[in-house]
């Protein structure tokens, strides 16, 4: 009996998934879950405790698919590492818009802390580091270099602008070189 109830907790959350995905985390309600599963919202109970426990849940599957971006994009090499990290970011952005607004594009105040950096600043912060780099230029480094990046993959997610992405490419490539030599390093 508690193999059939993983199965369900499983599939619930695919589906769950699929809601976010497609109408954000505000599509995601017991009701639309049931649907989309095609069963009464039992079974979604008899899986999760509630909603809460259900969109946490949920926001870690965003987390892991999100991670699997940054990580897709440094194992191809086609970029340095550190540029490699932003350009996953992007690519988030362009290919999971609803994830990506979910994660990076809420409000903040008074939410609940899911915390989808889980490591990942830190090891960008090596990345910069092993440029030679030190660590409180890194730290500042970085910071501008996110703003850059994040604009970018919010024109992507909103539907903004749609730049091929050797422009994408090269504009972060600017940044960079521009930024570094603002900073002295």
């Amino acid at each position: 009996m508690p193999a059939r109830k993983v199965f369900e907790r499983d599939r619930i959350l695919k589906n769950a998934l699929k809601i976010v995905k497609k109408d954000g985390m505000e599509g995601l309600n017991m009701r639309s879950l049931a649907k989309v599963c095609n069963c009464s919202t039992q079974p979604v109970y008899n899986s999760f405790s509630g909603m809460t426990e259900l969109k946490r849940a949920v926001a870690r599957e965003i987390i892991e698919i999100y991670h699997g971006y940054i990580r897709a994009e440094l194992a191809l090499k086609a970029y340095p590492d550190y540029k490699a990290t932003g350009m996953g970011y992007i690519r988030f952005a362009r290919e999971e818009p609803q994830l990506f607004k979910y994660l990076f594009m809420r409000d903040r105040f008074g939410a609940e802390n899911i915390d989808e950096d889980s490591g990942f600043n830190d090891e960008v912060i090596n990345i910069v580091q092993s440029m030679g780099i030190p660590r409180d230029k890194a730290e500042e480094l970085h910071v501008h270099m996110w703003i850059w990046v994040h604009g970018i993959a919010t024109m992507y997610a909103t539907g903004y602008l749609a730049w091929d992405w050797q422009t994408v490419s090269r504009m972060l490539t600017d940044a960079f070189m521009g930024i570094k030599q603002r900073l002295g390093i």
